[in-house]
């Protein structure tokens, strides 16, 4: 097992989770999981106040779960199946989990006639297991998708069967078992286009969005279904057209119910000051809204100041912050717990240190700040 001695961990986990109500994750091993061990991490989650046991009843924080995605070529195992610190951590600190590539088309549907729901299964049990909700990331998008997936090779009325197929298998396989679904996923461009990079977009518009809303409502009418993008926490014209959007699919009775802030912030970028009247923009059209994928990067050379970092952990906080002063934002979702498995080195080159946590799993002013930001409630 990796990480610090079980015997540890298990002690140290229980001082944590005695004040929140939680049965340790040591005390009931997860099935099937993987014993190939990571290196040890320098500590486990420490003996104080937890982010899900400080949030207000009834809100989200959530985190990303990693695996598949840069986690298949990084040189490490899958990370949620053998690092024991790491799913330590996901049962203490969140009240719900996003599987972070795993329920993409190129993992859950590696084959044409071919489902994989093995890594998913093993994060929605996990979830359940310790009371926390899933979101399923995603359904309908333009990246990660199979070598086998035709663009122009077939007919317009396969090309929607192979969706319709996707989202039905998919979403039904899950159903009453994750609370809300990405169905469309970054299907606008800046200027607020349909992405014609997305294979149905191009063929169909934008009108397949409401098809693929409308089946995954089908397959699990329980589940919250959202539209997801980055770039629109300030007012602009890729929020426009989304507010647009959401009005034409709520007036055609499209069973839309969220809209997904992903949030994933750079220094190179200031501040979005508008997030809190774009949130409550949104949730004026009677939607949830939510932050699904927050992270805030930085230049990691040389390693960043001591100030640095308290800005850093100002942006963590004032996005809390932001989302608990619009009632209908009942979700924060970190992009990734610990800069080990991070997403954003191997996307942006030269960039990183964008979670709460460092390397070794100790806690950056960032933890701290969303902690306060939590404490102190709606």
């Amino acid at each position: 097992m990796g990480g610090l001695p079980r015997a540890m961990v298990a002690g140290l986990a229980a001082v944590l989770l005695a004040g929140c109500g939680v049965v340790s994750p040591l005390d009931t091993p997860v099935p099937a999981l993987s014993t190939t061990p990571l290196p040890p991490a320098a500590t486990s989650v420490p003996p104080d106040a937890a982010l899900r046991g400080t949030a207000p009843a009834g809100f989200a924080i959530g985190a990303a779960v990693a695996g598949g995605g840069h986690h298949t070529t990084a040189g490490y195992p899958d990370p949620f199946s053998t690092d024991a610190v790491l799913r330590e951590q996901l049962a203490t600190e969140f009240n719900s989990l996003t599987p972070e590539n795993q329920l993409k088309w190129e993992f859950v549907h590696p084959e044409e006639n071919t489902y994989d729901f093995g890594p998913a299964d093993q994060i929605v049990d996990y979830a359940g297991q310790y009371g926390e909700s899933v979101r399923g990331h995603t359904l309908l998008w333009h990246s990660q998708n199979p070598a086998w997936l035709p663009v122009g090779e077939v007919s317009d009325e396969d090309l929607l069967a192979i969706l319709h197929d996707h989202i039905t298998t998919v979403v039904g396989h899950f159903a009453g078992r994750i609370r809300a679904w990405d169905v469309a996923n970054e299907i606008l461009a800046d200027d607020g286009r349909p992405r014609e990079e997305n294979p149905w977009i191009a063929r169909f518009g934008i009108d397949v969005v409401a098809d693929a809303f409308r089946w995954a409502h089908e397959a699990d009418p329980a589940a919250v279904l959202y539209l997801n993008d980055y770039g629109i926490e300030d007012a602009g014209p890729k929020a426009d057209a989304y507010y647009v959007l959401a009005q034409r699919l709520l007036a055609e009775g499209v069973p839309l119910g969220g809209m997904g802030f992903e949030s994933h912030l750079s220094f190179d970028y200031p501040f979005p000051s508008g997030l809190r009247q774009s949130l409550q923009r949104f949730a004026d059209l009677g939607l949830e809204v939510a932050i699904t994928e927050l992270d805030v990067r930085m230049p990691v050379d040389p390693a960043p100041s001591p100030e640095l970092q308290d800005e850093q952990a100002r942006w963590f906080a004032d996005v809390v912050d932001a989302c608990l002063a619009v009632t209908a934002c009942g979700s924060v979702t970190l992009w990734g717990t610990t800069d080990r498995y991070s997403w954003v080195p191997s996307a942006f080159p030269g960039e990183g240190f964008a979670t709460p946590w460092n390397d070794d799993y100790t806690r950056k002013p960032a933890y701290k700040a969303i902690l306060g930001r939590l404490a102190e409630g709606r």
